[in-house]
């Protein structure tokens, strides 16, 4: 189990992420970003994404990470001097470029020592059933020869995976897919219903519970998991690693589903039982806390996946964006509502901020995915969260 112990999240965000472009060859059912395949008029400028670069090291040291995504990062011309830049100012660099044939063309940049790391999205163990979710022929080949590839020349590869109704029976193919290719660390996307993705492929609350229990058993493989819009999976983490340390009955705090049941199972199945160690993130990261997002068109929001602008670094810089906005500050004090104001798992939690707007409108409302119903447990919260 990991945790960022004194991150200073009121005064700079652990991860800048940066929509270079919506270009992008993939056409992803769930895009977030409803990417095309050319640029938008109105991104930003290379003159002005270089300046950009340097708003972000404006923080200060220990810099942010700054994360090239999109779109396809690599589908912009100039993004190569943008990480030229990046590094010539000490700010670590991250990227998500999309599993295509772009991604093998690049291999070579992307390993030059400029790119501390980079995250590769592998939806499913099954190739054809990636590739469907992508809608790119080829993908799931491409990402895993990238991700052999980069793992090879010794670069840090993140898998990402979005779950949803289409790929979560995969769950326990992908710890093993991930297993053998020597991944150990996994980012796990809980579907949000924004911009091509719908709800009709959302899970149910149960669901999810279930979701998060069975990453925390995947995470005592040796993968160190986390997981983005799914936050829940810390309080459930957190509980189950309770149990265990006490001998306690897993499901006396967490419920436990038919979903885990029959995942769990073909994880075991695939192999065998599991060590000891659970390696689970904790960060206490979420929207607007440790995090802001800059669209293309130079738009900041609290993430990706909550379409709320609270300002433009074209006009504001984005320190000030980040200290000052109302609803960074909400966010970041945890002044929610509903289920999720009065949890007392709501510092380590939070909810996923993106699908409480997503479904209500109110992005400092109760996250309809959770089924927690706060205070029901009469366990002791700070010896749950003691290391």
């Amino acid at each position: 189990m990991s945790r960022r112990g004194r991150w200073p999240f009121e005064e700079k965000p652990l991860l800048v992420f940066w929509e270079t472009t919506k270009a992008c060859p993939l056409a992803c059912i769930h895009c977030r970003a409803e990417a095309i395949t050319r640029p938008l008029p109105g991104e930003l400028s290379h003159a002005e994404g270089l300046e950009l670069v340097r708003q972000v090291a404006e923080f200060g040291r220990p810099y942010p990470i700054l994360v090239f995504t999109g779109g396809d990062p690599l589908s912009r011309e100039d993004i190569w001097e943008l990480v030229d830049e990046a590094h010539s100012l000490g700010v670590p660099v991250a990227m998500a470029p999309s599993p295509s044939r772009a991604l093998l063309d690049n291999l070579d940049r992307i390993a030059s020592g400029k790119v501390s790391a980079v995250s590769i999205s592998i939806d499913h163990p099954s190739p054809e059933v990636h590739d469907k979710v992508r809608r790119y022929q080829g993908s799931w080949e491409a990402g895993v020869t990238a991700i052999r590839e980069l793992i090879r020349r010794g670069v840090k590869v993140q898998v990402n995976t979005a779950v949803m109704r289409s790929t979560v029976d995969g769950l326990p193919g992908m710890v093993k897919l991930l297993k053998d290719l020597g991944v150990d660390v996994w980012e796990v996307f809980y579907l949000v219903p924004v911009g091509r993705a719908e709800a009709r492929e959302d899970l149910t609350p149960q669901e999810w519970e279930d979701v998060s229990a069975f990453l925390y058993e995947a995470s005592r493989y040796g993968i160190n998991v986390r997981t983005s819009e799914g936050p829940m999976f810390r309080r459930v983490s957190l509980l189950l690693n309770y149990a265990r340390s006490r001998n306690l009955e897993p499901s006396k705090l967490v419920k436990l589903g038919d979903l885990y049941l029959r995942l769990t199972g073909q994880l075991r199945a695939l192999l065998g039982e599991p060590g000891e160690e659970a390696r689970f993130e904790t960060s206490g990261t979420r929207d607007g806390k440790g995090i802001a997002f800059i669209s293309h068109d130079g738009m900041v929001y609290p993430s990706g996946f909550l379409p709320v602008p609270v300002g433009n670094v074209r006009r504001e810089r984005l320190v000030d964006i980040y200290r000052r906005s109302r609803l960074m500050v909400s966010l970041r004090e945890a002044s929610f509502r509903g289920r999720c104001g009065s949890c007392e798992f709501k510092e380590i939690c939070g909810g996923s901020r993106a699908r409480a707007f997503a479904y209500s409108g109110d992005p400092l409302g109760e996250d309809p995915a959770c089924p927690y119903v706060p205070g029901s447990l009469g366990v002791n919260v700070k010896e749950v969260m003691a290391p």
